[in-house]
């Protein structure tokens, strides 16, 4: 039997096993995926323990992503262009590192808008977000953000071609705007944006899953533009690990049965 599993800290909200769980019996695999609550100053000896214990490997969420970098035995390109590890695959009793949170961001955009998109946020998240805009060849991003140097300096880094802003300024003409921060998450402030500038046929995408109808996809759906959820990326990136994790692509054709479970269980957060 293969057993993965999420680790972070805290871990309970996580959806990560409903999913992984899902797939397992959906396929009738011997496996397992489940929450592992690891303390900080305990991570790495949690990570070096998994090839010990048989553990095929195991998501990353908050607030490891990024000290589990430290730990492991090889991070490929994707990880370390994004500046986080958030899968840890164990492989002859070595730990490699990588991240799927882009695959996740990019599988629901089809078709991709590649001119203009407006992006929210300049934290781990819109890092994954952008490399994503920019493997699709985007024109321009608006990046807004309270601190407009971060922000700035942000684009840079990548060499995604565009310019920040701040917050408070109105939203420009764009073909997608997505919101790779926090805001709107349950316990977290409000993003209130006005979508007037927006074209007919343009896509707001929140990555927030927590709640599932956001004010901002709720005011998007009032607008009439294309929307996309949290669940979207929560799930795409977790079907790239699944694969990882046990070897076979997990049955995409019953996303709306998963969906429905994941909408009943209500753990409140947004880690993956």
């Amino acid at each position: 039997m293969k057993t993965a599993g999420v680790i972070g800290w805290p871990i309970a909200h996580s959806k990560s096993p409903v999913i992984h769980r899902f797939w397992l019996e959906a396929l009738g695999l011997d496996g397992d995926y489940s929450r592992f609550l690891v303390r900080p100053e305990e991570l790495e000896t949690a990570v070096r323990a998994l090839p010990a214990l048989g553990i095929a490997g195991v998501n990353v969420t908050v607030p490891h992503k990024v000290a589990v970098m430290d730990h492991l035995d090889a991070v490929d390109a994707t990880a370390r262009a994004v500046g986080a590890v958030n899968t840890v695959l164990c492989d002859s009793g070595r730990l490699l590192g990588t991240n799927t949170d882009m695959a996740g961001f990019l599988e629901p955009l089809v078709p991709a808008p590649v001119g203009h998109a407006v992006v929210i946020g300049a934290g781990g998240a819109a890092r994954a977000v952008l490399l994503g805009l920019k493997s699709l060849g985007v024109e321009h991003v608006t990046l807004m953000n309270r601190s407009v140097d971060r922000a700035s300096a942000l684009l840079d880094a990548l060499d995604v071609p565009g310019h920040a802003v701040g917050l408070e300024m109105p939203l420009p003409s764009a073909e997608l705007v997505v919101n790779a921060s926090s805001l709107g998450m349950a316990g977290q402030p409000p993003l209130d944006l006005d979508l007037g500038a927006l074209p007919v046929g343009a896509t707001v995408y929140d990555i927030v899953y927590a709640p599932l109808e956001t004010r901002l996809l709720a005011a998007a759906r009032a607008g009439g533009f294309r929307c996309i959820d949290g669940l979207e990326m929560l799930v795409g990136q977790a079907a790239v690990a699944f694969e990882l994790f046990f070897g076979t692509k997990p049955p995409r054709g019953r996303d709306a049965e998963l969906r429905a479970l994941l909408v009943g269980d209500a753990p409140v957060g947004a880690a993956r």
